[in-house]
Formats: C-alpha cells, structure tokens, sequence
C-alpha cells in the first residue's frame, strides 16, 4: 500500500523558515516529528509512504529522497494564484488583517485572506502526481485545515480515500473553512486522533461518530532513545552529578509552548531554594527566541542552546542529563517531545494541554506557573520518586509508541477502514 502524506504548510518553506533549516537539511537530516514518525512507522508495516508539500521555490514538480529512510519527498509548485496572493497577503496565517497584510487593507486584501488557504494547493498537480506515485490513500496533517478540504474533494472527484490526522491544528484560518469543514470530514473515510479530549470535541462540534475515528498515537524510534547514561551526558555538557537539572526542547513560540510559563516556574524554584545547584536546559530556537532571550534575561540557571538541532545525538544527549522533563504548553496535538523524554526515562511535568494526559500522567492545569514550579520542585526535591516515575516512563513508552507498534495499527485502519 502506498500512503501518500500531506504537509498542511500552504509551503514548506513556511515551516522550514520558522526553524531555521534549508530544503537541504531537511532532505538530508531530519528526522522525527509528524511527518517523518508517520513515515518510519509505515514503512516498519510494510507500506510505502510519500511525502507530498508545496513550494514558491520551485517552478516544476521535484522529487528527492529522504536519506535517513529513504522515502520519497515531491515537491508541487504552488499555484500562481497564490503566490500573487502572497505579495498581497505577507503572513496568511496570521489571526487579523493588519498581521497579515500590513498596511494593505480593505475588502479586497481581507477577501484574498481569507481565500488564500485554499489556494495554496496546486489541485491540478497534486491529482496527477498522486497517480504516478501510484498512492492507494491521501492522509493529511491536520483535518482543521483547508489543505484538508482540498484533499476531501479530490477524494470525492478520484475515489481515493483521505484520511486526517490530528497534530494540534483545532482552529480555523479562514472564514470558508466554517461551512466547508463539516462536509469534508463527512467526505472522508477516516479521522486518527491520539488524543481523547480532541476525539470528544469531534464528536461534540461535527457528530463524527465514534467508529469513523481512531485512536492511535505518534510514533517514536525506541532505539534512538534509550534509557539515561546522566554521568556520561552531563561529563559532556559540563553539568555536576550533584546538580538537580530539568529539560526541554522543542520549537520557540512562547505562548504555544508555554515558555512563559516555564520561565516564571523556574524562578519560582530557585527563589525557594536558594544555595542549591539546579539548572534548566532548554534546547531549540524560533521566531520567538528574541522574546524568549528577554523574558529568561541574566538568570545562570537556565542554559539554553539557541538553535535548531536535528541531531539526535545532541538531543539525547541534554535528555539524559536531566532528571525531570518539562512540557509547559498550551496547545498541543499528540506530542512528540515529551515521549522522547519518557523514553530516556524521565519523568515529566506537563500542563493539560489537549492531548497530554493521554501520553502523560503528571498534569497541572495549563498556563499556571505556580502549580508548574509546586509540580517541578516536588520531583526535584524528591530524586528516588522522580527515578521511580522514570522507570514507568520509559515503560509506557515501550509499550504504546513504538514504530512497530503504530504501524500496525496505521496500516489496519488505513486497509481495513471504509465508510
């Protein structure tokens, strides 16, 4: 069976700008997150994934090959429509008019706004290059956006089945998406959603009923996350054994991942526990890292590496050093980063955001700091519960997110689900 995986980005470069990483890179190195865990976990199954995303950097259809699994990566120009749009319309994501368009108003700029979300996929191209990849399904990153929309009516126009999956997007970008939504998601054959509050509110706000959605959670590669070796990792970051250090890593968008939040519970906890050596690590960037780099300020305790980082051996490496993971954030799908840190064997500290407490079972409630730093200060305090804690971690990780694991349950509902 070849799946064909479907970026949500109206580009690629969308993302890839945000995080500070070239076409290259990626094609080259990176691994993990949604795209390339769903691609790792199908091909363990037996199927043959291809990832589909567009681009206003390329003028005719590209194939590459993902060299760490070897799949296939197409690359559709985007629409000329939409890239017309763009001069209009800077920042089509953005929430108002004045975010996205500057100082170009009025109807028509608000008009072109709103419509530039469905713009942004090349219809035309993507049906004709599903067909030579020969695709058997369409499975698309996120069902609460418009790229969605468009996948559901090629499926209706090509027999093809479409399935979504949730990755955090429960919002909408533009207006047409409220009357259009509920008809895609009926059109389609299947929704995968790891979390149980999304699965609820799909049932609440669309009537999705409960057999067309299936609970299956994101993948991760056990092998490439064992269990600590702390002395080792924290002989290499230069951190003492005595020292009580909480982790975090991910993508720099302050108010999404909670941040904010993190940053004034750990203060919190130096303030409470003056003469002890206690370290926050956080590792990654984003549009957000001058804001961040104001907010955290002289305080020597937080250690932030300030950079996108692919490697996995960096990562594992701060993971390992650590004795407790934080995950602050506000919005979430399934999370990836905090099950990367259970399986190293960390016990993690989240705020219930949709789609934790499904993977995670120390919640506080979200953008609370000081229910974090009473969170966070009481494992910090208490280094054989957090050890105990771990161990059960990295157990859980073992026994629901493992490649094999989700594959399976991947390829039996993509195979065997019809509505």
């Amino acid at each position: 069976m070849t799946v064909a995986l479907i970026d949500w980005s109206h580009l690629i470069e969308d993302f890839l700008d945000n995080i500070g990483i070239t076409f290259e890179a990626f094609r080259a190195e990176m691994t993990g997150g949604w795209m390339f865990g769903y691609m790792e976990a199908l091909l363990h199954a037996g199927c043959r994934p291809v990832l589909f995303c567009v681009s206003a950097r390329i003028d005719q259809v590209t194939r590459f090959e993902h060299e760490p699994t070897g799949a296939t990566i197409c690359v559709l120009p985007a629409p000329a429509s939409y890239r017309r749009v763009r001069v209009r319309v800077p920042n089509p994501y953005a929430v108002g008019l004045a975010e996205a368009a500057g100082e170009r108003r009025g109807f028509w700029t608000a008009f072109l706004k709103e419509l530039s979300p469905y713009l942004a996929t090349p219809l035309r191209s993507l049906a004709r290059e599903l067909r030579r990849e020969g695709c058997d399904v369409i499975l698309c990153q996120d069902y609460e956006h418009a790229r969605f929309d468009i996948c559901a009516l090629l499926g209706s126009l090509t027999s093809m089945r479409v399935y979504g999956t949730f990755q955090g997007g429960n919002w909408q970008l533009s207006r047409f998406e409220r009357p259009v939504r509920p008809i895609a998601l009926r059109a389609c054959s299947g929704l995968i959603v790891g979390s149980s509050v999304e699965a609820e509110r799909l049932r609440r706000t669309y009537g999705m009923p409960a057999g067309k959605v299936a609970r299956i959670f994101n993948p991760i590669d056990l092998r490439m996350w064992p269990p600590a070796d702390r002395e080792g990792a924290r002989s290499a970051l230069g951190i003492p054994l005595d020292a009580r250090v909480v982790a975090w890593h991910g993508r720099v968008d302050l108010h999404r991942k909670g941040l904010d939040v993190l940053v004034q519970a750990w203060k919190a906890i130096r303030r409470a526990r003056p003469g002890r050596d206690l370290r926050l690590l956080l590792l990654g960037t984003g549009r957000d890292a001058p804001a961040l780099r104001t907010l955290i300020g002289g305080d020597p305790g937080i250690h932030w590496t300030d950079e996108y980082v692919n490697d996995r051996t960096v990562i594992r490496r701060h993971l390992m050093a650590a004795d407790v993971y934080a995950f602050p954030s506000r919005n979430e799908g399934f999370p990836v980063a905090p099950v990367e840190a259970m399986a190293c064997g960390l016990p993690v500290v989240a705020a219930d955001a949709p789609g934790v407490a499904d993977a995670i079972g120390t919640v506080v409630p979200v953008g609370d700091a000081d229910a974090f730093a009473r969170a966070l200060g009481h494992l910090i305090d208490d280094g054989n519960l957090s050890a105990r804690l771990g161990a059960l971690a990295r157990k859980r990780a073992e026994e629901h997110f493992s490649h094999e694991s989700v594959g399976r349950e991947l390829r039996t509902f993509l195979q065997e689900h019809h509505e």
